[in-house]
């Protein structure tokens, strides 16, 4: 366990580094790895502190009734109404709570594809180009999947750890599925379940922090590690307030951080901005001056447009029989990824198992409704998330409010598709015994996989990157998160960001990959960051 009363506050160790990364999520967290034994000294910059491992972080009341770890300001929607996102700032950002599903986007994703109200657009690059570095990806967060039984999955090589396989409650869903002529898959997961690994399969997974540290997140997988080497430094409690230029506008010099109440300066060779969707494309608008009056890097104007953030929907299946799995998040099923009904010939979706609910994490969703009852209902159903593809729209954006709140204008669209997947999975449910089955979609606050506000492309008139992560405008300026995606493919984009980590820490520090191997695989050791300040949940 991390004591953090050990550890030492203060200014950055140097006024400057080679390389300053802005966020240590699955952009940040992971390039950091990737560069750690370059030569380069690195400075990760972190807007949060650890997340303390305590009893707490297994407990739904905690965690979900009163909002323990809940971080994140309030964001304002287009019409003015605070909401309360789902965002945390910490060490390895929302990784610490996601339920650990790395699976890579499909060759399809990356081409242009057609849906009934659009338009998805081709990546500046391949499925080829990030074949190598998915691999990568998946040897450093220990991907335990089966190459064989989805084909929609373009590869060949097995993963570093087999699938984990299905509980008896969950193989009778898989089975269930295969009778209708369905392929249930196991999903690829990112957790410590090899020999001697810390991971029990306990139901405290998806949505919770990991108390023994066996889910691979950025901060155990990537950050942590990288941290030993001696060669990448953090600082925590620090806020990004802007990143700062040369007279000319061309060349990013450092950053400007607001760090325990005072503002510091730390000069960069160069500058990463790995904050997420929103809060990346918040900080280059923040960061506005003569030369880029728009907002830094923001000739094109689209610096926090196209926002994306899939349509989502939580499905509930009650059966008289309880439930009583305990790790329920093992299987998926890819039937509606690439196509339609016969009456709709476009793509609808990705379905896949969550974590198991109980009672206090559906408080939120239904607080009229006493918790006894939902516990009582918890324990007799079955849970899914269903999510289609969310397409590009200049006028679903980031902007800033005169206070420097986050705004965000964001209208669903892609819709009758959704709706479709939902009736379909409805059906599928109902004929495998189901007699009661909910489902709610879920509205701007859950944005878990937002996406698109600074989108890559090789035309400097329509994209804020080139295809390398680097802006158009500013020579040594990156952005490595989920902002690059010119589209949002329907699956889970954490394995993608950290292989787009792995990809662009080649054109950050030419020959950064070649200290890799499978064989060097992280070590969990007990760390002791050289920066930080108070944690506010102690």
């Amino acid at each position: 366990m991390t004591d953090e009363t050990t550890l030492r506050s203060g200014s950055p160790a140097k006024t400057g580094y080679d390389v300053v990364i802005i966020g240590s999520g699955m952009g940040g967290g992971t390039l950091a790895y990737a560069l750690k034994d370059s030569g380069a000294s690195v400075l990760l910059v972190e807007r949060g502190g650890f997340v303390p491992q305590e009893k707490q972080n297994w407990d739904p009341d905690e965690v979900f009734e009163r909002g323990r770890y809940k971080n994140a300001e309030k964001w304002y929607s287009a019409s003015g109404e605070p909401f309360s996102p789902g965002t945390y700032y910490y060490v390895g950002g929302n990784t610490k709570f996601y339920g650990s599903s790395l699976v890579r986007f499909r060759r399809e994703d990356f081409a242009a594809t057609e849906h009934q109200e659009g338009t998805s657009p081709a990546w500046p690059i391949s499925y080829d180009d990030m074949a190598p570095y998915y691999s990568r990806a998946e040897h450093v967060y220990k991907v335990h999947g089966d190459q064989h039984d989805d084909p929609t999955l373009p590869r060949d090589e097995p993963f570093p750890f087999p699938a984990i396989g299905h509980e008896p409650e969950v193989q009778t869903v898989a089975d269930g599925l295969r009778k209708q002529g369905l392929t249930p898959s196991n999903i690829p997961l990112g957790i410590d379940l090899r020999q001697g690994g810390t991971c029990i399969r306990c139901r405290t997974c998806d949505g919770f922090p990991c108390r023994v540290l066996a889910k691979m997140d950025a901060d155990v997988a990537c950050v942590r590690p990288a941290l030993q080497t001696g060669n990448v430094e953090i600082l925590t409690h620090a806020y990004a307030e802007k990143v700062l230029t040369d007279e000319a506008g061309r060349t990013a010099t450092g950053v400007e951080i607001v760090h325990n109440g005072k503002t510091v300066v730390v000069g960069a060779g160069k500058v990463v901005v790995s904050c997420g969707a929103v809060n990346s494309a918040a900080l280059l608008l923040r960061s506005a001056n003569d030369h880029h009056p728009n907002g830094l890097a923001n000739s094109s104007g689209m610096v926090g447009r196209n926002y994306m953030v899939h349509n989502n929907s939580i499905m509930v299946a009650f059966h008289p029989k309880r439930n009583k799995v305990e790790f329920q998040k093992t299987l998926y099923f890819n039937d509606y990824l690439l196509k339609g009904t016969k009456d709709f010939p476009y793509p609808l979706g990705h379905v896949q198992l969550i974590g198991k609910l109980q009672g206090a994490m559906l408080v939120g969703q239904k607080p009229l409704i006493p918790k006894w009852v939902l516990d009582i209902a918890a324990g007799h159903s079955i849970d899914w998330w269903l999510f289609t593809e969310d397409l590009p729209d200049p006028e679903n954006r980031v902007t800033l409010r005169g206070d420097k709140g986050i705004q965000i204008n964001w209208k669903p669209n892609n819709v009758r598709a959704h709706q479709l997947l939902v009736k379909e999975v409805k059906r599928i449910l109902h004929k495998m015994g189901y007699p009661m089955i909910f489902s709610e979609t879920t509205g701007i606050a859950v944005n878990s996989h937002q996406a698109g506000t600074i989108r890559a492309g090789v035309d400097p008139r329509t994209s804020v990157l080139d295809p390398s992560c680097r802006t158009h405008d500013v020579d040594n300026l990156f952005v490595v998160d989920s902002s690059f995606f010119p589209s949002l493919p329907v699956m889970n984009p954490a394995l993608t960001i950290a292989a787009n980590a792995f990809r662009v820490a080649d054109q950050i520090v030419p020959g950064a990959s070649q200290h890799w191997s499978t064989a060097r695989q992280p070590q969990f050791l007990p760390i002791t960051p050289v920066l930080t300040g108070s944690n506010h949940n102690d």
